[in-house]
């Protein structure tokens, strides 16, 4: 398969101060260990640069982007949250990050590559219409499943945030949407942030039924989440057909996570990859495209994020093979 691979060392810019855990150190481990394992060998690198504003205006508000803009500008050392770390670079990064994911989404659509990993931050699953949350300033996900629909004129894309946290403001910006499903895998909103993803939130207006949150209890290992991925996820998934798969790829989940109490192994992921590329090889030519969301203990998102990219990486026919080998 070829893998698109979005990254830029531009990105480490983005300086969220000391002791910050969504900080630049996270790619930096990310592309050591892609090196080590010569994966960057085999990725295709994407070019692009920052997206126009006028892109992020379709599903922001003005006055939030000009916002973060002035914020910015003015150096200011956090946005609506003390979670939201900025400096005077970060607006023109967060755009740049859109651009990536959008640059990664055009090559995928035009038969360049199959698929594509965007190492990019700041992420985006928590950015609102109007306010900045969880580390996240642009909602790059939401920005690239409208990209989508209004570029490409696709009638059913699909997003599957498997991050540990939920993804709310993927969920606000596309809940009435019925061309846009929104399927989020994370730990119970009465145990972790952002305290949204309730199971009966599914959607409203137009998009009823089009948003799927699956909350996992703390503690949930590996055999537990597989059962809820397969009985829950992938038959939502299958029933609504998508075009295009995106990726919200947040490493959290992992055993190792200091911010949250799921289970998951390396190997998990490479599942999870697996089966979502099974479903794309099916339904829409085999097109995703992942983004980085969470995952804060160094070594563990290393190597969770080596092993998806592996997994994207991967023959079709490895991946029926490891499907039988897992009994999965």
């Amino acid at each position: 398969m070829r893998t698109g691979f979005v990254y830029d060392d531009r990105f480490l810019i983005h300086d969220t101060g000391p002791g910050h855990p969504e900080r630049a150190d996270r790619l930096l481990a990310i592309v050591e260990k892609f090196s080590q394992l010569h994966l960057d060998e085999q990725l295709v690198r994407l070019a692009f640069e920052a997206a126009p504003v006028e892109r992020v205006l379709r599903l922001h508000d003005p006055a939030y982007v000009e916002r973060v803009e002035t914020a910015c500008r003015m150096d200011k050392r956090f946005i609506d949250s003390d979670d939201s770390a900025i400096c005077e670079q970060s607006y023109e990064i967060a755009l740049l990050a859109v651009g990536g994911v959008l640059a990664a989404v055009d090559a995928v659509m035009a038969g360049e590559i199959h698929n594509a990993f965007c190492a990019v931050r700041p992420p985006g699953h928590h950015a609102e219409h109007d306010r900045s949350m969880g580390f996240c300033l642009f909602n790059n996900i939401a920005l690239a499943a409208d990209y989508l629909t209004d570029r490409y004129g696709l009638e059913r894309v699909a997003i599957i945030d498997f991050d540990v946290h939920h993804g709310n403001g993927t969920q606000h910006l596309l809940e009435d949407r019925p061309d846009i499903l929104v399927i989020n895998l994370h730990e119970h909103p009465m145990s972790l942030y952002p305290g949204t993803g309730f199971a009966y939130e599914h959607g409203k207006d137009a998009g009823e039924g089009y948003t799927l949150n699956l909350p996992l209890q703390e503690g949930t290992c590996s055999a537990e989440y597989r059962q809820v991925f397969l009985q829950k996820a992938m038959p939502k998934l299958e029933a609504f057909e998508p075009e295009f798969i995106l990726i919200s790829a947040g490493f959290d989940a992992s055993k190792d996570d200091p911010l949250a109490h799921l289970e998951l192994t390396p190997s998990d992921f490479d599942w999870i990859t697996r089966r979502l590329k099974q479903a794309a090889a099916i339904f829409c030519e085999g097109r995703i495209v992942s983004l980085l969301e969470g995952g804060y203990d160094l070594r563990s998102l290393a190597e969770c994020a080596a092993v998806h990219v592996q997994a994207l990486l991967a023959d079709p026919d490895d991946d029926r093979l490891m499907m039988m080998k897992t009994g999965f």
